[in-house]
């Protein structure tokens, strides 16, 4: 009985060691699964961060923008208005009706040339405008792929 009763001792010792080494195997998958864990959420949490400072460079940078438009149409308007009342005084102290009809004319051809240099001047900030509000957010949709990316590959 002594030969059967060793066996049986090795055999729970070795299941013992087995058992073991499965939990320490285990405890170290577990460890290394939740700091992949907490560095994939780390990242994630960057990139809402950098995501919401993009939105907001890009707001202020539209908003910029806005208040530029606004200004450049302000002046032009006060100026048109400037321009048409000279105008019209001018107009009222022609002394012939032909003289008229060229202060008239001139006057047209005057306020059409500066309506198209003003139009093409505000199509430029409009264009300028949108340009620097959209380059902070371009980025993001890469980031975001580099992101899914990494966390897949680790």
């Amino acid at each position: 009985m002594a030969k059967t009763a060793k066996p049986a001792g090795e055999k729970a010792k070795a299941a013992a060691e087995n058992i073991e080494t499965a939990v320490k195997s285990g405890s170290e998958a577990l460890k290394a699964g939740f700091e992949k864990a907490v560095k994939n959420y780390d990242q994630f949490v960057g990139y809402g961060k950098e995501t919401v400072e993009a939105y907001v460079k890009a707001a202020n940078a539209a908003g910029k923008g806005a208040e530029t438009l606004h200004d450049e149409l302000y002046a032009y308007s006060k100026q048109s208005v400037e321009e048409s009342i000279a105008a019209a005084k001018t107009l009222f102290g022609a002394k012939s009706p032909r003289e008229a009809f060229e202060l008239q004319s001139e006057f047209a051809k005057t306020a059409f040339d500066a309506y198209v240099g003003e139009v093409t001047k505000l199509s430029e900030l409009f264009v300028e405008t949108a340009k620097e509000a959209f380059e902070p957010l371009q980025g993001r949709a890469q980031a975001w792929v580099e992101i899914v990316q990494a966390a897949r590959a680790a």
